[in-house]
């Protein structure tokens, strides 16, 4: 098949980019600064050549946006907001206007769309859809609503023609340096993979080979439209996230550190503590349902299998 994955140079579109070619797929990749052969210049806002590739695609898999890893400021907010919302709506006209439309366009979303909550779990059909929690920063409603927009204009697109998924996926964990895992495994390595102010706040992941699968899973299913959670169905508390983590790696010690702590680390780090501190208790409900199987469901094994393969980079 033909895939089209605009904003795919990063840390998720490498992952697919990679699978989706070893397949034997041809993939072309949407990016502001093209410096290989697949890639084509885009500035996710306005119609450009750019939209030919599209047309006569099997698949469209839109991850644009600006990184979440930054200071929350109001700047770097907007910025989050209009360059998700704006290349949801470019990609929709380039479908509405494509001669031969792709049969499925895969949206990325956000499991931070969900409530911070710590008594159960958030699926698609009963998950409560957080920005009213009490006694949490009021810029974490910010972060909802981002992810609400971003759901919203795939939804509001006009592309009869092609079935729309909404991925909510969580924080998806691979060996590639400057992932998720690869800081996560440099704070254990500076003996700062403790407990965060309690580690009680749950942490959602999803192995890479699994977020593939599902990838894999939700273009083949024409029966699966609207959002789906990607993560894997056990979810756990953060100390326990990283104490396993630590184990896999061979690293004894992970220093707690306090709430104000953190903020130190993650002004440091040019990121914000939402990205530690919300509990994001997701589960795959439809996945689930309609029979996906995951390969690395628990974490432990998850993170032996992440750590091995971080040692044969």
């Amino acid at each position: 098949m033909k895939a089209v994955i605009p904003g795919g140079t990063g840390q998720v579109g490498s992952i697919l980019h990679r699978a989706l070619t070893a397949a034997g797929h041809d993939v072309v990749v949407l990016t502001r600064q093209p410096s290989r052969p697949h890639e084509i210049a885009w500035d996710g806002r306005t119609l450009g050549p750019w939209a030919e590739a599209v047309d006569g695609s099997d698949v469209v898999i839109n991850l644009a946006g600006r990184s979440v890893s930054c200071r929350y400021t109001p700047d770097n907010l907007r910025a989050m907001m209009d360059s998700r919302v704006e290349s949801a709506r470019v990609v929709g006209e380039a479908i509405a206007a494509a001669a031969r439309p792709p049969q499925v366009w895969l949206q990325m979303s956000t499991a931070t769309v969900y409530a911070h909550r710590f008594d159960a779990a958030n699926d698609e059909a009963d998950g409560v859809i957080g920005g009213a929690e009490p006694g949490v920063p009021d810029y974490w409603a910010y972060s909802v609503q981002i992810a609400q927009a971003w759901e919203q204009a795939q939804q509001q697109a006009t592309t009869p023609d092609t079935r729309k998924v909404a991925l909510r996926s969580a924080m998806v964990m691979s060996p590639d340096r400057g992932g998720v895992l690869d800081v996560l495994l440099r704070l254990a390595r500076l003996g700062l993979g403790g407990p965060v102010a309690g580690g009680e706040q749950y942490i959602s992941w999803i192995h890479d080979v699994d977020f593939v699968r599902a990838v894999d899973f939700l273009i083949d299913r024409e029966d699966l439209a609207g959002p789906v959670n990607l993560a894997a169905p056990e979810p756990l508390p953060q100390r326990e996230f990283m104490r396993t983590l630590r184990d896999a790696r061979g690293i004894p010690v992970g220093l707690a550190a306090t709430r104000w702590m953190a903020e130190l680390g993650a002004f440091a780090l040019r990121s914000d503590t939402e990205l530690l501190l919300k509990s994001r208790r997701v589960v795959p409900g439809r996945l689930l349902d309609a029979g996906f199987r995951f390969d690395h469901p628990d974490w432990p094994d998850a993170a032996a299998d992440l750590t091995r393969r971080v040692r044969l980079r």
